[in-house]
């Protein structure tokens, strides 16, 4: 195989990207769980009262010198600049620019103050950030911006085909953290070759980077035993690095690489990014197509075994849209979209139906039978969509109900200044028979 064929198979061929969707919720909690909580203290962290700290060795000395003079209503203008920004990153709305935004907010405020949030965790964080931003392929899939697209394409954006190599170079990056971590621990000081720094760390001081966990106070009086924890650990870590790029082993890899990071946070005082962002970049190995595959079997499963139909108005422009979101939403494959006007007798499908009844509100007919309509309708869909499950403790709520059913009816009767297709400005819609 040539340079140039190696170089498109590895970095270029396009392959699902709903990896990097799911993979973008996991870089916003854990860029909000570094940053939020110095928040609650800017006088101590960040405001002209706070004693701050600068890395030299991160940043010039002239952004230094520039960040330094910041004004305390600049400040709270990049927290509120972080605090949008992150919310759109999370959901995934305006993905690119947000994600953008989000990054200069933290470069920001690393450059403002150090102390708390210098590491090399941090360091890390903001280098996995920047690949994240420099395509649009995270908000492909599980976002916002998939919803609003509007389009039936919306409902298969798991499968949607672009360039892998921001996957490959999060591959790399991961596994690149693992041989470093591994050669600073046979290369720094206090040797894990030749030292037993495991054993001094369960011993000295009773209170520090090691947690209180079972059989810790066993392992503090077995300095043979930490000796072999720590030849494990270093063996896994030069290990992984290549494990994880070979299909046979990949499996092994990647179970032990997530039960490391468990160990680790079960063990030590480690930061956030080992929990929230180190397993999910270990999970990138999946290949998406195995991811995709899944899915589908999902979805096959469900029209054998019955969809729900939802019948709509096919003649209305706000109401192509709203079903056109739903069906970006369905992404199992639960929904079977109906436009009413193209069904001969509605009571083939349910006896209740009418035809006033599908043009006033929605019609939800479930394969055993049951049927909802409007507010009704929706309640039901938001219980069988994984993606709208976190609506449904509000739209069960007590009272929810009463204010969803006229909501739903005062909208759906003015449905059409909702709309910008000249077609719903009369609020004829349907009436064109």
């Amino acid at each position: 195989m040539s340079v140039r064929a190696w170089w498109h198979k590895a970095f270029l061929v396009e392959r699902p990207s709903l990896s990097l969707g799911l993979f973008r919720i996991a870089v916003a909690i854990t860029v909000g769980a570094h940053l939020f909580p110095g928040f609650f203290q800017m006088e101590d962290n960040y405001l002209a009262t706070a004693f701050k700290e600068k890395n030299g060795s991160f940043f010039p000395l002239w952004a230094l010198q520039l960040i330094e003079q910041s004004p305390d209503w600049l400040v709270w203008t990049f927290v509120g600049l972080f605090g949008g920004s992150w919310a759109c990153v999370l959901i995934g709305l305006n993905t690119q620019a947000s994600c953008l935004l989000m990054g200069v907010s933290c470069y920001y405020f690393y450059a403002l103050n150090s102390l708390h949030i210098g590491t090399l965790s941090f360091d890390i964080l903001l280098v996995t950030l920047s690949l994240m931003y420099v395509t649009s392929y995270p908000g492909d899939f599980l976002s916002v911006d998939s919803f609003l697209r509007g389009d039936r394409a919306g409902a298969h954006a798991y499968k949607r085909l672009r360039p892998f190599f921001v996957q490959r170079l999060l591959q790399l990056q991961i596994a690149w953290t693992f041989l470093y971590t591994g050669l600073s621990k046979i290369t720094a000081g206090g040797n894990w070759l030749t030292d037993n720094p495991y054993y001094y760390l369960l011993r000295y001081p009773p209170q520090g980077v090691v947690r209180q966990f079972p059989f810790r106070a066993w392992l503090a009086g077995q300095p043979e035993v930490c000796q072999w924890i720590e030849l494990v650990v270093i063996t896994g870590e030069f290990a992984l690095p290549f494990l994880l790029f070979i299909r046979r082993t990949r499996p092994f890899a990647l179970l032990w690489g997530v039960s490391f990071h468990v160990l680790l946070l079960v063990t030590l005082h480690v930061p956030t990014i080992f929990f929230f962002l180190f397993p999910p970049q270990l999970l990138l190995f999946v290949e998406p197509e195995t991811l995709v595959r899944w899915i589908e079997r999902r979805r096959t499963r469900h029209a054998q075994r019955g969809r729900i139909r939802l019948l709509y108005d096919g003649r209305c422009g706000f109401c192509l849209a709203s079903v056109a979101r739903l069906f970006a939403l369905d992404l199992f494959g639960r929904l079977e979209p109906i436009d009413f006007h193209g069904v001969a007798d509605l009571r083939a499908i349910h006896p209740s139906l009418t035809r006033e009844g599908c043009q006033s509100r929605m019609q939800l007919v479930e394969p055993y039978g049951r049927i909802a309509e409007g507010f009704d309708a929706f309640r039901r869909i938001s219980v069988r969509l994984v993606l709208l499950w976190w609506l449904v403790p509000l739209l069960y709520l007590p009272g929810a109900r009463w204010v969803g059913v006229r909501a739903y009816d005062w909208v759906a009767a003015r449905r059409f200044l909702f709309h910008r297709n000249t077609a719903c400005q009369t609020n004829q819609c349907s009436s064109n028979t």
